[in-house]
């Protein structure tokens, strides 16, 4: 089984994305990443033949997309999308449940061995407690994981989340994330996922989809990492316009930590400073003298008698 992308312009009136050139085999996981509007929607419902290619093709086991029905879409792709309708009368059993109804008609009781696994992904979500409960009386994350549990009822080969973290805390993301790779090791799934979050692929993903000036960039994770300075730098924005940032020697978190401290409390040019972190403490170089500083606040008072 194979999900592959070949020389595809993607879009509607213009091309969002264009030559994608992309594949994913059985036990991938991948994240689409890219900022609003370029295209990581219109993809996926591209994959789905919701939305025609302006050129090129995509296949699924070898056979175009454009040439298979609705129910054989359904058969080998299962979704979920950020914003879903939600049947108000529904329990999230009964939503689950649904994942199987492609295989029978609406009028057909589900088998025995059906309902089982039905009472199985229930569990392994978490949702054990809200097994009867109606979907309109469910939290946003509880209601997410419900809609994903109906699309791994579904037993696709291809399981596609359209942002499925977005209303998930932390717990709950972890939960879906694991779920999520442990169905493409132990069931042989492909799991394609968009998400605004790049890091959540150094620890889920084997794969990456990258959306940038309507090119995809795919390969393994770190490759495709790497070759972006933007994917693995801090984040840093630019509110305070009389600041002038140090030099900053240390990990992610902890430079992203300092930069807005220092941006919040000084309007100067502070580029003569280097900031250094090691071993819990930080290290100020000031021309050739030195101040080390355990805490932000020490670095607060530092700075502020800096002339």
């Amino acid at each position: 089984m194979h999900l592959e992308i070949r020389q595809a312009k993607i879009g509607y009136d213009k091309t969002l994305i264009s030559n994608a050139q992309a594949d994913l085999k059985l036990g991938d996981v991948c994240l689409l990443i890219g900022n609003n509007g370029v295209g990581k929607t219109t993809l996926i419902k591209s994959i789905l033949h919701q939305a025609s290619l302006l050129s090129g093709e995509i296949l699924i086991n070898h056979k175009n997309i454009k040439t298979l029905s609705v129910k054989e879409i359904a058969e080998n792709i299962a979704v979920v999308f950020s914003k879903s309708n939600v049947p108000q009368h529904y329990t999230v059993e009964d939503l689950i449940s649904l994942g199987k109804y492609i295989y029978y008609p609406f009028y057909f009781e589900l088998k025995k061995e059906d309902r089982e696994e039905i009472s199985h992904i229930i569990d392994e979500l978490d949702l054990a407690q809200y097994r009867h409960t109606l979907l309109k009386n469910l939290s946003d994350g509880n209601l997410q994981k419900a809609f994903i549990g109906r699309a791994i009822a579904q037993n696709s080969p291809v399981i596609i989340l359209d942002e499925p973290t977005t209303h998930l805390d932390e717990k709950n993301k972890l939960i879906i994330l694991k779920t999520l790779r442990r169905l493409a090791k132990e069931q042989h799934k492909i799991i394609l996922f968009s998400s605004h979050d790049w890091r959540l692929s150094k620890e889920f993903a084997d794969k990456i989809w990258y959306v940038k000036n309507s090119l995809l960039f795919s390969g393994i994770v770190e490759d495709v990492l790497l070759q972006h300075d933007e994917l693995t730098n801090v984040s840093l924005f630019q509110v305070n316009e009389n600041f002038v940032p140090p030099s900053i020697d240390a990990p992610q978190v902890h430079k992203e930590m300092l930069y807005s401290l220092l941006q919040k409390n000084f309007e100067k040019d502070l580029s003569a400073l280097h900031f250094g972190y090691r071993n819990d403490f930080w290290e100020i170089l000031t021309g050739s003298s030195k101040q080390q500083c355990e805490s932000f606040e020490e670095i607060v008072n530092f700075v502020k008698n800096i002339h």
